[in-house]
């Protein structure tokens, strides 16, 4: 029998997504080590796990990460997720980051009756057997690790094809006949939008979100998020059952980048909006009558985003120039549905369920963690326990924390908590900040 090598470095980084690169870049900016296991590759989940033709809609210049700017000419283009990941790995080696990859986490061990003075808090014991200790641990899996698939989903025929965005690539992967997606957040806007472009006939189950212009008063949306924060509170948090839901991204990004994408949008394409659905009967689907609706609580999200900018400009005094008539998401082949659908009479093969992920963080122990398994955190960054971090997790109903761009703050922030620790108990002289 193998014996068990363990090793020591100062903070353990679990998941080499932007988060936890991001955490790495901004600690080697202060001297400190950080050694980051990836159960996959770097940026494994934008490689891999997500449709081919998904598109980062916060845009190219939100691609940043500590030291590294966005330094291109389409500043306002969607990168494909690949795309990102290829960046991310390109910073990794440049910066010479220690990222250890196909290194799978079984779980963490939060030592007992630490004090503020001992080397190692944490335990990290790894598949292969192998132990990591270190006085910091920073949890960056995200909140988008376990796809949610509604508890319906099992009263579906089970002849229909039946497939969660995660596991969706493309059109062509599809059985023929047309498709129904269940959920109108990225996912569910972009999978829809990409369908019905390749000729499907494509249904869409509506259910509540944000809808955003991509531009507005020549600037991108997440220039203005960045510029104002009070934006940030329009991000709704989706109320879902089953467990923990992190609040939605907003819907932006559309492949030919010549139009907005949301409801409006895709109903004048041609798919046909459909409400959410309530329950399942093998062939039947039974929905709420709530297509309208929705359709027009998204808009009025939609103006309310513009109404938000043109105030703070006004106020503020910003130079921006006058967009006349402004962004308006149309409503003019928005219509009702009904209260059913029948799978066969519309030849529907497929279902995608677009219903969203939840947190998993089962690798910690329960004691750090909810009712609901989520982690006991404050602003989406601090542990329970000393020394334990996350990165990549919101902070209430703000998706702040959560952005691609977000990596360097909340990086750096981290940073500056463990070179105080580090200052503090070696007793240096060097200064906190």
């Amino acid at each position: 029998m193998a014996a068990v090598a363990v090793e020591y470095v100062e903070t353990v980084v679990v998941g080499a997504g932007q988060q936890g690169c991001g955490v790495a870049g901004a600690l080697q900016e202060r001297g400190r080590d950080a050694l980051v296991l990836e159960r996959g590759e770097i940026g494994q989940a934008w490689a891999h796990e997500r449709w081919d033709s998904l598109l980062v809609g916060s845009g190219n210049r939100s691609v940043r990460f500590p030291g590294l700017e966005y330094e291109g000419d389409d500043p306002y283009g969607c990168p494909s997720g690949p795309e990102l990941a290829r960046v991310l790995r390109r910073y990794v080696a440049e910066r010479q980051l220690q990222v250890r990859e196909h290194t799978a986490v079984q779980r963490v061990e939060c030592l007992p009756d630490v004090s503020e003075h001992d080397d190692v808090r944490f335990r990290t014991h790894l598949a292969s057997g192998d132990i990591v200790e270190s006085r910091n641990l920073v949890a960056a899996v995200g909140g988008y690790a376990a796809p949610r698939t509604p508890a319906l989903a099992a009263d579906v025929d089970p002849a229909v094809h039946r497939i969660h965005s995660r596991d969706y690539r493309n059109p062509r992967s599809l059985p023929d006949g047309a498709v129904l997606v269940v959920g109108a957040g990225i996912s569910g806007q972009q999978i829809a939008d990409e369908l019905v472009d390749s000729g499907r006939r494509t249904f869409l189950a509506v259910g509540r979100h944000r809808a955003w212009p991509r531009r507005h008063r020549g600037r991108g949306i997440q220039e203005w998020l960045g510029a104002i924060p009070s934006l940030y509170a329009e991000f709704g948090a989706a109320s879902g059952d089953g467990g923990p839901v992190l609040p939605g991204l907003p819907v932006t990004a559309v492949q030919d980048k010549s139009d907005d994408l949301n409801l409006g949008t895709l109903a004048a394409k041609g798919v046909t909006l459909v409400g959410s659905v309530r329950a399942a009967d093998g062939g039947r689907l039974l929905l709420k009558e709530n297509v309208v609706a929705t359709a027009e609580e998204s808009a009025r999200s939609f103006r309310r985003a513009i109404d938000l900018i043109d105030t703070e400009i006004r106020e503020r005094g910003f130079a921006a120039p006058e967009e006349h008539p402004a962004p308006a998401m149309p409503l003019d082949a928005v219509t009702a549905f009904g209260e059913t659908l029948d799978l066969a009479h519309h030849a529907i093969g497929t279902i995608i369920w677009c219903t969203g992920f939840g947190p998993d963080y089962g690798i910690l122990p329960r004691r750090v963690l909810d009712a609901d398994g989520a982690p006991v955190q404050r602003k989406g960054l601090l542990g329970a326990l000393p020394g334990l971090y996350y990165a990549g997790l919101p902070d209430g109903n703000s998706l702040a924390p959560v952005g691609v761009e977000a990596n360097v703050e909340n990086g750096r922030f981290l940073a500056r908590l463990i070179h105080v620790d580090h200052v503090m108990r070696s007793g240096s002289s060097a200064p906190l900040t």
